[in-house]
């Protein structure tokens, strides 16, 4: 089993900043991949960036590609996610993500085994 731990969202105007943390407990490993999703209101829940155990191979979706960065702290168990110029539109849910069977991490969200509780992200002025 693994546990995650989503912190770190909040309301806040177009233009802010805000970082989400992602918490790994159990038995997660520092060669897994991980992810963080989002879901608005109404809406399916999306990929917005992915990063392979070890740190390397970051990838976003096109709509936080150039304003989001996603890294990890691998001694700590972490995953964070630096968003940066949010939009009203990056409203949603974040999820944060864990694939136990995999190093390189997936767009889709089948192969994620855990998922986090959420975290509220509202960008309103």
């Amino acid at each position: 089993q693994v546990q995650l731990e989503e912190s770190g969202g909040g309301s806040v105007q177009p233009g802010a900043s805000l970082r989400l943390s992602c918490t790994a407990s159990g038995r997660a490993s520092s060669w897994d991949a991980m992810a963080w999703f989002r879901q608005a209101l109404g809406k399916e829940r999306v990929f917005v960036a992915g990063i392979a155990g070890g740190g390397d191979r970051p990838v976003y979706a096109d709509t936080v590609m150039g304003r989001f960065s996603i890294s990890r702290d691998n001694a700590k168990n972490v995953v964070y996610l630096q968003m940066d110029s949010l939009k009203p539109e990056d409203t949603a849910v974040y999820y944060c993500a864990i694939d136990v069977h995999s190093r390189v991490p997936e767009r889709t969200r089948l192969p994620y085994d855990y998922w986090g509780q959420g975290t509220q992200v509202t960008v309103s002025s």
